[in-house]
């Protein structure tokens, strides 16, 4: 491990419906940018470097988007890893820091989605997900509906068929997160439903409904990571978040074998976890408050076991007995996850960033935590790659 990192700022949008505001990827580079400048008292002149994420644009939007805070002439990194793409930025930024090559960066990310369920955009080139998606065709078929309902369904199925959980239990999940959404400014929908109307809503593939997808979105997300020694030449005690570990991994040879759930992540997620366990010196059963990568409600099933908030084959029961929710273990998505919150997919990382930090500064207003102390943070990306993060506020004189 190299230099202690810190957050000093964050700042995001309002996640929205794509199309549905008068806006485009600069003026939402420029809000959360913005935000997270004025959230440090910082200048754009005072970053070293950039990080910016981003899926669905040409190859220099990261320098475009950042243009808008000014033009400092800094080094600007275009990221792009699928889902994962905020908190690869994320991650960029951190390890410059930690390795001592700069000492305040930024990681901006940002998306501007098309209407409607993701689809492939390049049809004359290898798919990046050729190799997941003949595990699913070999193991399951290949049904009507879109693509990723089906990967991530499918794993729900898997684990139905493996540990009993139920429909309702996956329903479950996505009424939680709905209803922790009602209390986020920021949350693309902020409607709370009964748990009859996530059942039956309409089905879209296995045990998902609607209500338990995550929306396509657009919006931006923004935090700047300094060193000890930035923070205290600037005053930031206060403000400061320590990551006390961060960690990314890609497929394992374990992603291609015969299993769903493998195949959607559960195997990079466990892996990324264990790696920032040790590295805090905390484990699962410390932590206060989670953001994970819930585009499925089946993922935040999975994902749930992926970072040991309970043992393998028990999320369904971790569900019914609400240790998820407020007064139970943990609190998971407070924020109202990516299935109420909204998921642009280069900002989704940065999203989950934002609340924890809000989270832990005690600044996260109707959905606070009691007494959080320490977050945890997981984003996914098929193809593949799973970031996690442990979080603490400063302890710094």
């Amino acid at each position: 491990m190299g230099r202690k990192t810190f957050v000093v700022g964050v700042g995001m949008t309002k996640f929205e419906k794509p199309g549905g505001r008068d806006w485009d990827y600069p003026d939402m580079a420029r809000e959360a940018g913005t935000k997270a400048l004025e959230d440090a008292g910082l200048s754009v002149t005072d970053l070293d470097q950039a990080a910016v994420g981003y899926c669905y644009g040409d190859s220099t939007c990261g320098q475009r988007a950042f243009y808008e805070l000014g033009h400092p002439g800094i080094p600007i990194y275009n990221v792009n890893n699928n889902c994962s793409t905020g908190s690869t930025a994320l991650f960029m930024a951190k390890q410059f820091v930690e390795g001592d090559i700069a000492d305040c960066v930024m990681a901006l990310g940002f998306e501007k989605m098309e209407k409607g369920s993701l689809g492939i955009k390049y049809t004359d080139r290898t798919v990046a997900l050729d190799k997941h998606m003949k595990v699913m065709i070999d193991e399951r078929g290949f049904g009507k509906a879109p693509a990723a309902p089906q990967m991530f369904g499918n794993a729900g199925i898997e684990h139905m068929e493996r540990y009993g959980t139920t429909a309702e239990q996956f329903a479950k999940i996505g009424w939680k997160n709905h209803k922790h959404s009602v209390n986020n400014p920021y949350s693309q929908f902020q409607d709370e439903y009964s748990l009859e109307d996530i059942l039956n809503a309409p089905t879209v593939f296995g045990p998902l409904t609607k209500l338990q997808c995550c929306p396509t979105s657009d919006g931006a997300g923004a935090a700047i990571i300094a060193s000890e020694d930035f923070v205290k030449e600037h005053g930031l005690q206060d403000k400061a978040v320590e990551i006390l570990g961060m960690a990314m991994t890609t497929d394992f040879p374990s992603s291609y074998e015969k299993s769903m759930i493998k195949m959607v992540g559960q195997d990079m997620t466990r892996a990324a976890a264990q790696k920032v366990y040790e590295q805090s010196g905390f484990g699962p059963e410390n932590v206060d408050v989670v953001e994970l990568h819930d585009c499925f409600s089946c993922n935040e099933m999975i994902t749930y076991e992926g970072l040991g908030l309970c043992p393998e084959g028990k999320g369904g029961e971790f569900v019914d007995s609400g240790a998820q929710t407020y007064g139970g273990q943990v609190v998971v998505n407070p924020s109202g996850g990516l299935i109420s919150k909204g998921h642009p997919l280069g900002a989704t990382g940065l999203a989950q960033c934002a609340e924890l930090n809000w989270q832990l500064r005690g600044e996260a207003d109707k959905r606070q935590v009691e007494d959080a102390k320490l977050a945890l943070q997981h984003n996914l990306g098929l193809g593949g790659a799973a970031v996690v993060a442990m979080y603490r506020k400063a302890e710094l004189g």
